[in-house]
């Protein structure tokens, strides 16, 4: 990209002009009088630190106005118009020619698990295992050099298998009968473990747990540990050092930004995991925004709801995520009729409904949000009228539900009737959609994953990943959500195309909607004087291509508060 300094311009046109003039006496005064003007010029000028100009931006302001240039200082946008204008009323040492490339706001996801990855990254990775026989073998590789005495792995999706059901723990059993086994499955609402782990957590064919199930087979454990139950094995899981946490943040952070990612989302952290952040950012580490929400830990409540909304420079705490249900994958979803393919089961909610009814009645009374994930449309529902009864009409709490995957047909108004944001994430529709239709059977099915349904409740919707249980790229979001396909271009039509989003409202979702789910759209989210100047040059552009070139847009740069971070 050309850069260069205006002011130098001028000083050479003005070098260039006083010579023509000095061809006589009378010209003496010419030049004096041009030399003059040119000061008068440059004192008028404002200072800024950067200035961007021949490009496209996208502000995503309330028109979605497609700008030329922008003038940066002290990481805040001071102009953005014409390039003519910025330039005329605007001087910089940094002044970039982007010579017609495209700008974007800086990319927000609405909900992911940045901390929880990033300290996850000693475990096997085991997404993209094609069967429960490469689940092994990767395993048995990862545990000859494996950091801990543990062998933990994620990501593993029986889904993807010829043999689509739960493994059983036999194999593990066989080849690490005297290490502990636990691999979690990619929606982190399952797991497995091998029988040394479950000794550890003291599993037995008796143990019971309330929200969760210990799946038994013949009389026999098979390892297989859905949603609370899962939690009587973490509990023993082996923690990394703090170190060693913070440079794995700075790796994460490192991969988010580029993929154009300025702030984040990340949903359900512990008080340490906030002392981790907040040090991590004192260390100028940590460039990211980070909006967080607490586990549902009760020994929090008090001292929060008293506390309310809490800034630290880029990091804020905003609020509780909540788990109301599983996830549909495992059948942990919480269903008002059977599913489909397991007659008698319906999924189940992980706490009594009381539970979520005293938390909200606590946050009325603060200035948090509460985010409660919700998969199956009984939770959705039981959740949605808990906020009702609480909130009792329209309002501007923001109060989110995660997900909102599957929403019986009579109870979208809800989300309207409430002013309650369901915060979706549109590859959970391109993943799930090669056998969602098994579990949910067709009726169902139309009303999930339903993001212009939802939309059209409040009329903004908030997009994210929930990555690691998806990818980090926005661009596979965009793509799910104006295309309704995966990156194999599946299905050529598009999934449920009717719930497709446009390219404007998928771009909103991903930047100034994504803002407004946090009570950040004032300072971050769009282009415009006075925000944040967090922004990203891209090589092509995402309002034009076709939908087959969508997963070949690269981030060329990524700026936060004006400085550049990738």
């Amino acid at each position: 990209m050309t850069q260069f300094n205006i002011k130098s311009i001028m000083n050479n046109s003005t070098s260039s002009c006083t010579e023509n003039l000095q061809f006589s006496g009378k010209s003496r005064l010419l030049q004096m009088v041009v030399l003059l003007l040119m000061s008068v010029f440059f004192s008028a000028q404002k200072k800024a630190d950067l200035i961007i100009h021949n490009a496209k931006i996208y502000t995503v302001n309330s028109n979605f106005n497609v700008a030329q240039s922008m003038a940066i200082n002290n990481g805040k946008i001071v102009a953005i118009g014409k390039t003519s204008d910025i330039l005329k009323k605007y001087q910089s040492k940094n002044i970039q020619n982007l010579e017609g490339k495209i700008v974007f706001p800086g990319f927000i996801d609405a909900h992911c698990h940045f901390t929880g990855y990033a300290t996850d990254k000693w475990k096997c990775e085991l997404w993209g295992t094609k069967s429960w026989d490469e689940v092994i073998s990767r395993m048995t590789e990862y545990s000859k050099n494996a950091p801990m005495e543990w062998l933990y792995g994620r990501s593993w999706d029986q889904n993807d298998w010829p043999v689509k059901e739960f493994p059983d723990k036999e194999k593990l059993d066989e080849l690490f009968p005297n290490r502990p086994v636990y691999l979690k499955r990619i929606d982190g609402h399952a797991a497995i473990a091998n029988q040394k782990a479950l000794d550890i957590a003291g599993i037995n064919l008796h143990t019971k747990i309330n929200g969760g199930e210990i799946e038994q087979k013949n009389g026999k454990l098979t390892g297989i540990l859905i949603d609370n139950a899962m939690t009587l094995v973490e509990k023993h899981l082996p923690q990394i050092s703090d170190d060693m946490a913070i440079n794995y943040f700075a790796e994460l952070q490192k991969e988010c930004f580029s993929y154009g990612l300025t702030s984040l989302h990340d949903c359900g952290i512990t008080e340490h995991t906030l002392s981790l952040l907040e040090k991590s950012q004192a260390q100028n580490v940590l460039k990211m925004k980070v909006f967080a929400l607490l586990e549902d830990n009760p020994d929090y409540y008090e001292k929060w709801t008293k506390k309310g909304r809490y800034t630290n420079g880029n990091i804020t705490i905003g609020g509780f995520k909540v788990y109301s249900d599983g996830a549909l994958g495992s059948r942990g979803a919480c269903l008002i009729h059977d599913y489909s393919d397991k007659k008698g089961w319906r999924g189940f909610l992980l706490s009594d409904q009381e539970h979520f009814r005293t938390l909200a009645k606590k946050l009325k009374n603060s200035n948090l949000q509460i985010c409660t994930h919700a998969i199956g449309d009984s939770a959705n529902r039981t959740i949605l009228k808990i906020y009702g009864e609480v909130l009792g009409g329209k309002n501007d709490r923001r109060w989110r539900i995660e997900h909102a995957q599957v929403v019986d047909k009579n109870d979208f108004g809800l989300f309207g009737k409430y002013s309650v944001i369901p915060s979706v994430q549109p590859t959970h529709a391109t993943s799930d959609m090669y056998w969602a239709e098994e579990r949910l059977g067709k009726e169902r099915l139309k009303y999930s994953y339903a993001y212009e349904d939802l939309l059209k409740q409040n009329g903004w919707l908030p997009l994210g990943t929930d990555f690691p249980v998806e990818e980090i790229s926005p661009f596979k979001t965009f793509l799910a959500a104006v295309a309704r396909k995966d990156a194999r271009n599946f299905p050529a039509n598009g999934f449920q195309k009717e719930n497709a989003l446009t390219r404007e409202q998928a771009i909103r979702g991903m930047t100034i909607w994504a803002a407004k789910a946090a009570f950040q759209e004032n300072e971050i989210g769009s282009l415009e004087v006075g925000k944040s100047a967090d922004f990203i040059i891209l090589n092509q552009d995402l309002m034009t291509i076709p939908e087959t070139e969508i997963l070949n847009t690269r981030v060329l740069e990524t700026f936060s508060n004006g400085k550049k971070v990738y």
